[in-house]
């Protein structure tokens, strides 16, 4: 595939402003020979980590698994939690600036091109062979590894799989004598459907807030009608008439979606579904558990899932997640890669799952105990097995694709804008910020 020009995206500009004196005062951290000095059992004792982690359901995975792993180790690991945007300014930061202030990260999937090419991150793939015999590589689901694989090399190791899923209320369905939709049409036709305004009742969850989520949501749209951003040879392709028609489609279902959608970023569409006043909700796999947790759930035992409705094409389903890196300027990146290498193991995958972190291998998702117990690991598995892991393109300029359709998407769904206006100004933005 062909790869667009480099260039940085306007949200990295205004940290690299924001950091340039520091970072040409701040020599290249390099990275030192591990203390020598320590006992077999525990090599790293006394060593101390800092991981930055989005705070996605796993944070209580990590909350739950790191004071096992310091007790094992001795090694001292503080979790710094943060949001989407928060997180990635605040890495992107120390990464330009060579501070070296987190050991660890966890990568969203569409930064690794980003991450690659300016090598923020260790590669990964001298641990990987050396360590090959402990690490069952071969359990891992092929499209997990996305998380982190860029041209050949592994950026971030794979942490958390998402597959995008269609959440439904079967007893809403069921009452209407409905199955769950196959087509993105049907998707529609259920919405329209099962809307219900007069009663405060709705047929669909979206996103359509200004910036990652109106972006994020509306590249799901387009992977589900066949379509992509990039064309054949890899090359921006935003404005094209099917992408029009598909922004339309997008449109039409915001009808049948909560008022104040167009400013749904995942927690608030997620508070829509889980109060109860929505039938369906595309969203990723790592929610559904939280469904059946009256704490946070007004619909529990009252939610199923299936696979993402598809239109005229090959059944392929969108795939995400979150990779976990180390910090090139990292100090202690042996310690660092022994926490990525025991928090992936199977045996404590186990514990990862039942502790709200999300699969990455087959022998988790095949696993009879956790079958049990979520009852939707199949439809996970058959999702993963034809998952697309780069409908939002993992290219190194992704971010600045994110921020043009952002706002595009968002202008056509308030409508400030029509849709072939919307999508034309997002494709103009990035071959600008190209050149």
């Amino acid at each position: 595939m062909k790869r667009p020009r480099h260039f940085h995206s306007p949200l990295l500009i205004a940290v690299l402003l924001g950091v340039l004196l520091l970072a040409a005062c701040a020599p290249t951290a390099k990275r030192p020979v591990e203390p020598s000095q320590k006992t077999p059992a525990k090599p790293y004792e006394g060593t101390e980590l800092t991981l930055a982690s989005m705070t996605d359901q796993y944070v209580t995975a990590f909350r739950y698994l790191i004071p096992k792993f310091e007790e094992k180790t001795g090694v001292r690991i503080v979790l710094d939690e943060l949001g989407y945007v928060d997180l990635y300014s605040k890495l992107t930061a120390d990464f330009v600036a060579h501070t070296g202030n987190y050991d660890l990260m966890t990568v969203d999937i569409v930064w690794t091109g980003e991450y690659a090419q300016n090598k923020y991150t260790l590669p990964l793939d001298d641990f990987m062979a050396r360590d090959k015999a402990a690490l069952a590589l071969d359990d891992i689901m092929p499209v997990a590894w996305t998380l982190g694989e860029w041209e050949d090399a592994h950026w971030a190791y794979p942490l958390a799989g998402y597959a995008n899923v269609l959440n439904y209320r079967k007893d809403v369905l069921d009452e209407a004598g409905l199955e769950p939709p196959r087509t993105q049409e049907e998707l529609l036709a259920y919405a329209r459907k099962l809307t219900d305004k007069d009663k405060g009742f709705y047929g669909v969850a979206l996103l359509g807030a200004k910036g990652p989520p109106a972006a994020q949501d509306y590249m799901a749209f387009v992977q589900q009608h066949g379509g992509g951003i990039l064309d054949a040879d890899g090359n921006i392709a935003i404005n094209t008439p099917e992408n029009v028609e598909i922004l339309k489609f997008f449109g039409e279902l915001f009808e049948y979606a909560p008022p104040g959608a167009t400013d749904y970023w995942w927690d608030q569409r997620e508070t829509a579904f889980r109060s109860g006043k929505v039938a369906m909700m595309e969203g990723w796999s790592i929610a559904r558990a939280g469904y059946e947790n009256p704490e946070i759930s007004s619909v529990v035992g009252k939610v199923d899932i299936a696979l993402a409705p598809v239109e005229g094409m090959k059944p392929k389903y969108g795939f995400g997640g979150w990779g976990i890196g180390i910090n090139a300027d990292s100090k202690h990146a042996e310690a660092a890669w022994a926490f990525i290498k025991w928090l992936s193991s199977p045996e404590i995958q186990k514990e990862w799952i039942r502790h709200d972190g999300a699969p990455i291998r087959r022998s988790t998702l095949e696993d009879p105990e956790l079958n049990e117990a979520y009852p939707w690991f199949p439809i996970l598995l058959e999702s993963f097995e034809k998952g697309d892991g780069d409908y939002r393109p993992r290219i190194p300029q992704y971010s600045i694709i994110q921020d043009a359709l952002g706002v595009a998407v968002n202008a056509y769904l308030v409508g400030e804008m029509g849709a072939q206006e919307a999508l034309d100004q997002a494709q103009a933005r990035v071959e600008e910020n190209m050149r």
